[in-house]
């Protein structure tokens, strides 16, 4: 499995799956899950009032992953994960290391080969970027080690990349995944 790191739009990303690092409603909010929302168009609200119906009636918990098509964005699926909040007293990295487990899983689910995710619980959760992108590679890594058998079948994801909207963020990524 690559990995790719940039600074980009993520809304832009011509990948099969993109992460949306959603609030627990999935009703849209501020950041990148506002972004996404307004770029995928209003049939992406009306599908996750859907997974709230039907799936998540008392809200997405944190560390789980829902799955929506991407509407109007490049991507077919948008994968939505609630981060954990820091300023909220989360703090377990488990919690944000199950946000991208839980992400991957639902993206071979769907047949994804590609997906981005942002920073998730990065910026307004207060998480350190370098902890996040820490947490982030090393259950990209193990997710990646342990579905080995899949990627010698020929399924499985074949690139994750890290989209990050702030040139800050995107540094610190790429200083983690180097060293």
């Amino acid at each position: 499995m690559r990995i790719k790191i940039m600074h980009a739009d993520i809304t832009t990303r011509d990948v099969d799956a993109i992460v949306n690092a959603a609030n627990s409603s999935l009703l849209g909010g501020g950041g990148v899950d506002g972004a996404i929302h307004r770029a995928a168009g209003p049939e992406l609200l009306e599908a996750c009032r859907e997974v709230r119906r039907t799936k998540v009636p008392d809200g997405l918990p944190v560390g789980a992953a829902v799955v929506t098509p991407g509407f109007r964005l490049p991507a077919r699926w948008v994968i939505h994960t609630v981060g954990p909040n820091r300023r909220a007293g989360q703090t377990d990295p488990a919690l944000l290391a199950s946000c991208f487990r839980e992400s991957l899983i639902t993206a071979v689910e769907v047949g994804a080969r590609s997906v981005a995710f942002p920073a998730i619980s990065a910026g307004i959760y207060g998480w350190d970027a370098r902890e996040v992108a820490e947490v982030a590679f090393d259950a990209v890594g193990s997710f990646s080690s342990a579905s080995s058998e899949r990627a010698a079948t020929g399924s499985g994801l074949e690139l994750v990349e890290f989209v990050l909207f702030s040139e800050d963020t995107t540094a610190v990524f790429r200083s983690v995944f180097q060293s």
